[in-house]
């Protein structure tokens, strides 16, 4: 795509930061994340290439807003089919970027809003600002990249130029990277380019961040592996047309044009409605089926045609001034450009004439009745028929042959161009696109369109100026297609003349492209279903054909009316795929849990990949003492009834869970409550609770399939566990065992989609799980990988959930327990073990506030407590503080008065610590808090 010259970013834009050599010029996506997890930036190009808007996306917590595909190596080997981890986009950054806090820079295949896979190139860069960490996040889309290789300029002016395509079908390999800084004037080394992706604010702050930008590299592409291109953000000619669009107020007709025009001629503006009034010149508003004439607002502009014969006409002094047709009647098009001749008959009628030649157009009562006459009725012949009838029938058979939206915009594109226009765009209201429920206004000049689908005649004209799909825009009223989407009717702009290009260089790209749209013919079509209007057509031919007319209108209006359909059973295909889809994405983790002593990794495949929901589920819920629950459920059955009983499941899972109860005990209130909300709630189910401190693991089994212990030698062992029943038959005992782990090994928990085997038995699987397929030197994520890739077959049909954990222990001299008496005086002894082990362990500048929550905790304890007082401290990533009594009443925040002298120790924690909690345990509960360690 070769860019126009006034597009590219100047030097004067950037001082200090010119960049002499040859950069890549990409349209970046900036998103900010403050140090709350939540977003404070989110600009245009993240709204086009997301589809989330930014009134949505700023203030919400960014982690589950964009479902990615972990990020994997350029060199490391392809996945089988279907067994890429999912993760969360911004999660995984932020992971990435928080390992050695230095920028990251690379490709990850993220779901957008309307549930798309894109590929993506990202660069993330930690942020120190004194709020805390924030995250910046600059994305382009990869796609075009690699298709067609990036734009690129050369020298101090940077000229663009369009790179050419290899031989080899274009640029292959195109991924993100990592560039010095260069030395700067400016102190910034180079980033000043940058300035404009980052959030407003002081010139301090933005110098502050531009200075961390340059130190951790700026952005850079590898193209073909052979070139490394310094990054800079661009801006295409037409983007961000919605403002330009939406602050266009320019009615005609122009002030002269006013001055000559009777004032009785000028048509009021409609009364109660926002953003109404004269329609622009040059804009014939077609009437609805059987309202021939019945309204024309504001008049139509003739064409260079039409003004011909009414010059003729109003020379020989006749009343009427429409413009001649063919003789022959309506047509799709005329081939060779051909046009009728001045000698055409003339139609009688009402006269469609512009105000802006100074002359008032007539009415329908100004003009006499004449009678109908054969001349002045317009036959279709056979050929012409044949050729509407032929249309209509290719959009029947060619458009919404599938579900899905997208591909059936742009099937309505294909049938049309370039046989009956030279360019077709289908922009939808984006509200529709993925919402659910319908628009309750009707649209209006602020409502934003997304460019869904686009085709144009490659063999005619140039066609750079043309927005992208997936651009936002904006349609005010004095453009046609705005006027079509407000008032539900087509537009059709016999020849666009630069009297009126203004406006309609707006809905095409932006006012520079008036020289690009003089001269050609324009029709809009609403696209109208069911009674909402989900968007607009645009239909554009080139001056070297024949112009639209009224009759192309009408074949064009039925054929748009059909495509609706399509589009909006399209649209309601996707919503109810999406509720599948954000049902199951809602139940099932996406990150695994930090949990100190133990490393987790996951992976959920659907056996029905188009719905992809089903009834597996896996779970890792931390408990008191640095412990953790493993859970893998199978519910009974397939599809969305399957999920939403799952959903029960895990809910009730991790409600049980907290209350601390040994395994047995938990399946057995499980299955007490299926039994409760029906029979047809069956699930498999297998928990495990693991104890880093003490290296046990105590499992309990509902009919579920096995666990496979790796040793540390690599030995696979097969768990004997009372197998149980499925949840929900009830009157079956569930027995627990407990076994003893070695640091090093791994559990492995998986349902029986992964193990069984078509036309074989489940043992099969088992036995190769068994084997020596994993290493226990590998991490669970690679051991993921390496299961899925030796048992997983293509023609699976049942659901498959696999967790693998491995456990590292907490080493003894991390953990300080004792155990403390029921006594008002074991409350400065627990301050003074606290002072002692934390000067241990180095950490004194924690000791100060640790000793007065300690001390608070214990207090409580000891008021309440019959004989039985704990006190444990563990120091892993952070340091975690338990006080455990045997009373299993939970303390809870209340609201404590300025003088009261109690209630006042729980507030305390609650502002103080990073985190803390309460649960109950199997005799006693435990209060516990976290602090974060202090930065060595």
């Amino acid at each position: 795509m070769v860019d126009e010259p006034n597009s590219t970013p100047s030097p004067a834009d950037t001082p200090g930061d010119q960049h002499p050599g040859v950069v890549a010029l990409l349209r970046l996506a900036s998103v900010l994340i403050d140090p709350d997890g939540r977003i404070a930036q989110w600009n245009r190009a993240a709204e086009e290439l997301f589809g989330h808007r930014a009134e949505v996306a700023c203030g919400r917590t960014a982690s589950g807003l964009l479902p990615a595909v972990e990020p994997r190596a350029e060199t490391a080997a392809p996945r089988p089919p279907g067994t890429a981890r999912r993760c969360d986009a911004f999660d995984t950054l932020d992971d990435l970027t928080q390992l050695d806090r230095t920028a990251w820079a690379g490709s990850m295949t993220v779901t957008d809003r309307e549930d798309r896979l894109r590929d993506i190139l990202w660069w993330a860069y930690p942020l120190t600002e004194p709020a805390g960490r924030s995250l910046l996040a600059l994305a382009a889309d990869a796609r075009p990249l690699r298709a067609a290789g990036p734009r690129i300029a050369l020298g101090t002016r940077l000229l663009p130029y369009a790179a050419a395509q290899g031989t080899t079908g274009g640029f292959h390999r195109v991924s993100a990277t990592l560039a010095p800084a260069p030395v700067s004037p400016a102190g910034t080394g180079g980033a000043g380019a940058l300035a404009a992706l980052l959030p407003g604010g002081s010139p301090e702050r933005r110098h502050r961040l531009l200075t961390q930008l340059a130190a951790a590299g700026l952005p850079a592409l590898w193209v073909d592996a052979t070139t490394r291109l310094p990054v800079l953000p661009y801006e295409p000619v037409g983007s961000g047309v919605a403002h330009i669009a939406a602050g266009l107020g320019r009615r005609y007709p122009t002030a002269q044009q006013r001055a000559v025009q009777p004032r009785a001629t000028r048509r009021p503006p409609e009364a109660g409605r926002p953003g109404t009034g004269p329609v622009a010149i040059g804009l014939q508003l077609l009437p609805a089926d059987g309202a021939e004439g019945s309204r024309t607002p504001g008049g139509a502009v003739p064409g260079p045609r039409e003004a011909a014969a009414a010059l003729r006409s109003g020379a020989n002094g006749n009343q009427s001034s429409a413009a001649p047709t063919d003789t022959d009647g309506p047509r799709l098009d005329r081939p060779n450009g051909t046009s009728p001749g001045p000698s055409g008959p003339i139609p009688k009628g009402p006269a469609i004439e512009s105000a802006a030649n100074g002359r008032t157009p007539l009415r329908d009562a100004d003009l006499p009745v004449q009678p109908a006459s054969p001349s002045s009725v317009e036959v279709l012949t056979s050929s012409q028929a044949g050729e509407q009838l032929a249309l209509l029938s290719d959009v029947g058979s060619s458009v919404g042959t599938t579900l899905d939206l997208d591909t059936t915009a742009r099937e309505l594109c294909q049938v049309l161009v370039p046989r009956v226009a030279d360019f077709a765009c289908v922009d939808l209201l984006d509200g529709l696109i993925s919402d659910s429920e319908l628009p309750e206004n009707r649209p209006d000049d602020r409502t934003m369109l997304r460019r869904v689908a686009r085709a144009f005649n490659a063999s005619s004209g140039r066609w750079e100026h043309v927005l992208d799909e997936g651009s936002l825009l904006a349609m005010p009223r004095s453009t046609p297609p705005g006027l079509a989407l407000q008032e539900n009717q087509p537009v059709l702009v016999p020849v666009i003349n630069p009297d009126v290009a203004v406006d309609y260089a707006a809905s095409l790209g932006g006012p520079d492209l008036v020289p690009v749209v003089v001269g050609r013919s324009m029709l809009v079509l609403p696209l109208s279903a069911r009674g909402t209007v989900l968007g607009i057509l645009k239909l554009l031919r080139l001056p070297d054909r024949a112009a639209f007319d009224k009759s192309d209108a009408a074949t064009l209006r039925e054929l748009a009316a059909r495509a609706a359909l399509s589009l909006d059973n399209a649209r309601l295909h996707r919503a109810e795929a999406k509720v599948a889809t954000t049902l199951q994405r809602s139940m099932i983790p996406t990150r695994p849990p930090k949990i100190p002593g133990v490393q987790i990794a996951h992976r959920y495949m659907p056996g029905d990949r188009r719905a992809e929901v089903g009834g597996d589920w896996f779970d890792a819920i931390q408990l008191p003492g640095s412990r953790v629950a493993l859970v893998v459920g199978d519910v009974m059955g397939h599809g969305l009834h399957s999920a939403a009983a799952m959903g029960r499941f895990r809910t009730a899972m991790q409600t049980l869970a907290a209350l601390d109860l040994p395994p047995g005990q938990l399946l057995r209130h499980l299955d007490n409550l299926a039994q409760k909300l029906g029979d047809d709630h069956l699930a498999t189910c297998l928990y495990a609770v693991y104890d880093p401190i003490n290296r046990t693991c105590e499992l309990a089994s509902a009919g579920h399939v096995p666990p496979v212990l790796v040793h540390p030698d690599g030995r696979g062992e097969l768990l004997e566990i009372p197998a149980g029943a499925p949840i929900g038959v009830g009157g079956v005992p569930f027995v627990a065992k407990k076994i003893d782990v070695s640091d090093g090994s791994m559990l492995v928990l998986c349902t029986d989609g992964l193990v069984e085997v078509r036309g074989g038995d489940i043992g099969a699987g088992l036995a190769a799980l068994c084997g020596n397929l994993i290493d226990p030197k590998q991490t669970p994520e690679e051991a993921c990988d390496v299961v899925l890739d030796r048992l997983h077959s293509e023609d699976r049909q049942d659901d498959i959930a696999l967790l693998v954990a491995r456990f590292d222990g907490v080493a003894p001299t991390e953990v300080a327990t004792w155990e403390l008496s029921v006594g008002d005086a074991e409350v400065h002894r627990a301050r003074t073990l606290v002072r002692e082990q934390l000067a241990a362990w180095r950490l004194t500048a924690l000791a100060d506030t640790v000793e007065l929550l300690v001390s608070e905790l214990v207090t409580n304890a000891v008021r309440v407590a019959r004989d039985h007082v704990q006190l444990q401290l563990i120091r892993v990533d952070k340091l975690l503080v338990e006080v455990s009594d045997d009373n299993h009443n939970l303390p809870s925040l209340e609201p404590a008065e300025s003088m009261d002298e109690c209630g006042r120790g729980l507030h305390l924690v609650s502002k103080l610590s990073e985190r803390w909690g309460t649960a109950r345990k199997a005799v006693g509960k435990v209060v516990w808090f976290e602090l974060a360690l202090p930065r060595r």
